[in-house]
């Protein structure tokens, strides 16, 4: 093992605070306003004017030290930051370079973030103590640029896959609004089909539950009937994630809850608003009370549409917001998914648009692979760094 040194020995830690003064454009004075998406590596959008404001400059390190981005660390950018951001100026520059202490930080977001979240009962904040305990291998400067090079490679392939993936979700986007939505110029003329028309003819088609005492958290069991929850489609597409089971004979009780393959699922408690198509291999299994679950008239529409409608279609979010005027927050339930309204495409337009979506699934998937995301690279190199293995 190489020689180690603690962060708390080469760096000088400090807090930024708010700005007395912000504009929204340059003005004479005024420094780049840096805060969490500028650590983030977005190009800053303000300018702030503080005497005693906290200067940073390329060769400082950023480190996003309050909220749900807590542990974030940037480098590069110059300007002057925020209350949330705290700013870590290397002693001596001479033998510590930037790049190579900022990747090495980059890959220990996950630990910073989590001992954040346990700090603190309503705001995580980065536990100073044990950022400065984390230790970084002492090895010549040009060593550490030949290392940060090996490392800015392997986050440059990650970063490709990431927007590999975005690029793909909005292309999907795209590909709905302009075949089976409002860009399509027919759209106009698709007669509209309230929810509550395109499920199936038999009571319980949109359904909910079980409420109450029906099903308490005490019943579920490590095998049996499967329960699905809000983590199966909360990413706007059926995961596995947590399992979930209550014995066959309670299962008796609560048949009536039952999802089938094809049936879409949506999550009205919590996270409102992700939707998934339960899949065709789904074993025996039924919801909790926090999805709705509708079980559709195939002949008039793909499961898939009327899923991907849910989450992503403009004109459907427009008309949850306005059944929820005058709410605290914005929130779903069977009430006014029945009445939501779609101007109901053809057939094969429909099928012409998840054959886009399958094949765009097929592409995300492939690239989430351990091998294909980078991510695992990306980690595996960052680990023997810190060790000096490199």
């Amino acid at each position: 093992m190489t020689h180690a040194v603690q962060l708390g020995d080469i760096i000088q830690l400090r807090k930024g605070k708010k700005a007395t003064e912000v504009h929204d454009q340059r003005v004479n004075g005024a420094k780049p306003y840096i805060q969490i998406d500028e650590v983030r590596g977005a190009t800053p959008q303000k300018y702030a004017s503080d005497a005693k404001g906290v200067a940073v400059t390329s060769a400082d390190l950023c480190i996003v030290w309050d909220g749900a981005n807590a542990g974030t660390v940037g480098y590069g950018v110059d300007g002057m930051i925020g209350s949330t951001v705290a700013r870590m100026r290397i002693k001596s520059p001479e033998e510590w370079d930037t790049e190579f202490v900022g990747r090495l930080l980059q890959s220990r977001f996950r630990q910073l973030n989590d001992e954040a979240q346990a700090r603190g009962a309503t705001i995580p904040h980065v536990d100073k103590s044990k950022l400065e305990e984390i230790e970084l291998p002492r090895i010549d400067r040009s060593e550490q640029q030949r290392i940060a090079s090996i490392l800015a490679r392997a986050d440059g392939i990650r970063r490709k896959r990431q927007k590999l993936l975005k690029a793909n979700g909005d292309f999907v986007r795209s590909a709905y609004l302009h075949i089976v939505g409002h860009l399509n110029p027919r759209h106009g003329d698709w007669e509209p089909f309230t929810f509550e028309a395109l499920a199936v003819d038999r009571k319980g088609a949109i359904r909910s539950g079980p409420f109450g005492s029906a099903l308490r958290h005490g019943e579920f069991v490590d095998e049996g009937i499967a329960v699905l929850g809000i983590d199966n489609a909360v990413q706007n597409k059926f995961a596995w994630a947590e399992r979930r089971f209550i014995t066959p004979s309670k299962y008796e009780e609560l048949r009536r809850y039952k999802v089938f393959p094809g049936d879409v699922i949506v999550t009205i408690m919590g996270t409102t608003g992700r939707s998934a198509v339960v899949p065709d291999d789904i074993p025996e299994a039924i919801t909790t009370k926090h999805l709705a679950t509708i079980t559709c008239n195939k002949e008039l529409i793909h499961p898939e549409v009327l899923s991907f409608a849910i989450h992503s279609d403009p004109l459907i979010i427009r008309q949850i917001k306005s059944f929820n005027k005058g709410a605290i927050m914005d929130g779903l339930n069977l009430g006014i998914i029945r009445k939501l309204e779609i101007n109901l495409p053809p057939i094969e337009d429909q099928l012409r648009f998840v054959a886009m979506l399958r094949k765009a699934r097929a592409i995300e998937a492939s690239s989430q692979t351990p091998e294909g995301s980078g991510e695992d690279l990306f980690q595996s190199l960052s680990q023997r760094a810190f060790r000096g293995e490199l």
